[in-house]
């Protein structure tokens, strides 16, 4: 099992839109993916309520059956498809990956 675990801070606005509606908008569109991608096990995506000057906005989960699912989603074209809004939006950006 793989796990992938990205964390993003995001920019004020972007897309005409505050860094709270493209949180949203982002979390729809990356939870959409679910059942879509071989090898993707589960995701959830997690919006900050803290706001503290050390918070991510958000928080993507993932699960995957082994690192070979994982290269497949990243070159998926549904995620592929995604990954230009989000970079839009984003001011900084963290992951880590690891198995277990």
């Amino acid at each position: 099992m793989v796990k992938h675990i990205v964390m993003w801070r995001l920019k004020d606005s972007a897309h005409g839109n505050d860094s709270v509606l493209n949180a949203r908008l982002i979390k729809q569109k990356l939870e959409a993916l679910a059942g879509r991608i071989p090898g993707l096990v589960s995701i959830e995506v997690g919006i900050d309520f803290s706001c503290t000057d050390s918070s991510a906005n958000l928080v993507l989960y993932s699960e995957f059956v082994d690192r070979q699912a994982l290269e497949g989603y990243q070159r998926h074209p549904e995620h592929e498809a995604v990954k230009p809004f989000i970079g839009e939006a984003t001011s900084e950006r963290r992951l880590v990956d690891y198995e277990c």
